[in-house]
Order: C-alpha cells, then sequence, then structure tokens
C-alpha cells in the first residue's frame, strides 16, 4: 500500500481550520456555561420551536394576567380605604347627633351643623380619591372626580329648601332631590352613567368593581350629612326645635346607613378574595411554565464544564502538534 503524505500548505490550512472549529466549539460551551441555556436552539430541537413558542405565548399572557391583576388589588385596597373613611366619618358624626335632645342650645346647634360639614367634606373627598390615576367611584368615567365640591351641593340644596317651616318638610324634600335626577345627579354627581369595565385578571375569570359615587348607599349618606350641615344655616325658616330634629334624624339616618355600607364593603372585600386566589393560580401557572421552558432550553451545567474541558485539552493538543511542525518544516527547510 502507497502511503500518503500531506504538504506542508496543505497541513497548516488543516490545522488552522481544525483550530477555528475548536475555538467555535471553546466559545459556544462557555456562553452555555456562563447563560446556563444551550446556545442554538433550532438545532436543539431540529428547527421546530413551535413547543417553546407556545409556552413563551402563555408566560407572555400570564405576565398581563398578573399586572392586570395587581392593578384590580391595588384599586379594590383603596376603594376598601375610602369606604372605611366614610363609614367611620358617618358613624362618629351619626352617633354624635343622636345625643341630642330639645334642650340643646343654638351653639351646640351650630357645633354639631359645623361637624356634618366637615364630614361631609370628607366623605367627598374619599369617594373622588383615585388609584393609579384611576377614580375610584366614577364608573367609568376614571379620568374624572364624580362630586363636585360640598358647598356647591349645600348651595343647591338651600333653593330647594327655602320656605320650608318644619323638620318633616325639609327631609322630604331632601330625600326628593337627592332621588331626582334633576337635583343630584344633575347637580353634584359628574361621574359616568356607566360602570367601570370588568378587569380579566386570570384566563376566563374578570372582575367587575361597580361602585359608583352616585349609588343610593352613597347619596344617603351625603343626604344625612348635607342634612346635618345645614341645621343652623340661616336660609331655613325654622325654629330651635325644628333644627334639633333635623340633627337627631339625620343621626339616625348615618347609623341606619352603616349596615348598607358595611355590605357594600364585604361586597369588595369578596372581589378583593377573587384577585389575590387569581394571583396565586397566576404564579403557579407560570412557576409551572418556567420550569418547563427551562428544561427544554437549559443545559446541564457540569456536563458542560466537562466538554468545555475536553475542548480545552483538544485545542492545547492542537497547539503543541501545530508547534513542532512549524518546526520540523523550519529544520527541513533547513536542511
Amino acid at each position: 500500500m502507497t502511503p500518503t503524505s500531506i504538504g506542508d500548505l496543505a497541513l497548516g490550512m488543516m490545522l488552522r481550520t481544525r483550530n477555528a472549529q475548536i475555538k467555535a466549539q471553546a466559545t459556544t460551551l462557555l456562553q452555555e456555561l456562563t447563560s446556563g441555556r444551550k446556545a442554538s436552539l433550532p438545532d436543539r430541537f431540529g428547527g421546530d420551536l413551535s413547543h417553546l413558542a407556545d409556552i413563551e405565548q402563555n408566560l407572555t399572557r400570564l405576565s398581563a394576567y398578573s399586572v392586570a391583576a395587581r392593578e384590580a388589588a391595588a384599586f379594590t385596597d383603596a376603594v376598601q380605604l375610602g369606604l372605611a373613611a366614610i363609614d367611620g366619618t358617618a358613624d362618629t358624626i351619626g352617633s354624635s347627633l343622636i345625643i341630642l335632645t330639645q334642650a340643646t342650645s343654638q351653639s351646640e346647634v351650630s357645633h354639631a351643623a359645623q361637624q356634618a360639614r366637615e364630614g361631609l367634606s370628607t366623605v367627598i373627598a374619599s369617594l373622588n380619591g383615585s388609584s393609579g390615576g384611576r377614580s375610584l367611584f366614577a364608573g367609568a368615567a376614571s379620568d374624572s372626580t364624580p362630586l363636585r365640591p360640598a358647598e356647591e351641593l349645600l348651595g343647591a340644596l338651600r333653593g330647594e329648601l327655602a320656605g320650608l317651616t318644619s323638620a318633616a318638610e325639609i327631609e322630604q324634600a331632601m330625600e326628593s332631590w337627592f332621588d331626582d335626577p334633576q337635583g343630584f345627579r344633575a347637580t353634584l354627581y359628574t361621574g359616568s352613567d356607566n360602570d367601570l369595565p370588568a378587569v380579566e385578571i386570570a384566563e376566563g375569570q374578570k372582575v367587575a368593581l361597580t361602585r359608583r359615587a352616585d349609588d343610593p348607599v352613597f347619596r344617603d349618606t351625603l343626604r344625612f350629612l348635607a342634612t346635618a350641615a345645614l341645621a343652623d344655616d340661616p336660609a331655613l325658616t325654622v325654629n330651635q326645635s325644628e333644627r334639633v330634629a333635623l340633627l337627631t334624624g339625620a343621626g339616625n339616618g348615618l347609623l341606619n346607613n352603616h349596615r348598607a355600607l358595611i355590605e357594600t364593603s364585604a361586597e369588595i372585600g369578596a372581589a378583593e378574595s377573587r384577585i389575590e386566589d387569581a394571583m396565586a393560580r397566576n404564579n403557579a401557572s407560570r412557576s409551572s411554565l418556567e420550569q418547563a421552558r427551562n428544561a427544554l432550553v437549559s443545559v446541564d451545567r457540569y456536563e458542560t464544564a466537562t466538554r468545555l474541558e475536553e475542548v480545552q485539552f483538544q485545542l492545547e493538543s492542537l497547539y503543541a502538534v501545530t508547534v513542532r511542525t512549524a518546526h520540523l518544516s523550519l529544520l527541513n527547510f533547513l536542511r
């Protein structure tokens, strides 16, 4: 058999080619060892990345659900804080009003009315609250506040109550005005007639937050506070005993409305619970999908490190051969 030989030029080219191949392998392995991920996913999956793409799509959708759920959770937290402020104000003022008697002095009436005016402003401020730039109680008009200032409300009511001479007449007029679309809604309410759209917080699950500042539970609170706030108003042509009757009647109304406020808070609490459950499911699903993705794209770091050592040894061996070959070629040339 005739032996074959490789010329110096061909040998040099072969060594350079092999050197480039080994360096490329080392670079790829070093990249995989550093990142923990396969460098070329198409090679790993034979060009079919559909399963991995499906996982990535599901993770993107879960991320959107998580953002929506966190925003909904912050929104409901703010609503609960607003409800707590409203209920606390109504309870405090209501409790102070029901203890008044016919022996109550004019100064005490004025003090009670002043407290009611302050409480009215507090409740309106709570109903005008926002979370993340969205109004809590304005319905679909989430970029606007739902109620005008307390003084505008009281100013409108003074005109409605002019000439009435008894607490009963005033209370009836107040109830009619707050229920009349041309009264409260046209004068004070600036929110939307439509509820805030439901938010999708998980696959197939939405949460709806439908409470608005024009709901009966809030209108009643505002009505009783406004009644008490006007009890000492000189525009009312009623005597002292009727003014006291307005205050005690408003106090009873505020306390009786407490149950409706608690039920509203419980309704929001149920929504908070659903949001928390959805967030937990989203987190569990995301964890499962991330594990599945990692199983597809990750590399065994120990195995990769071992292969990198082998490639480095090959590279060192190639360098040794290259150096020895170069020396032999020079010796042959000198001979």
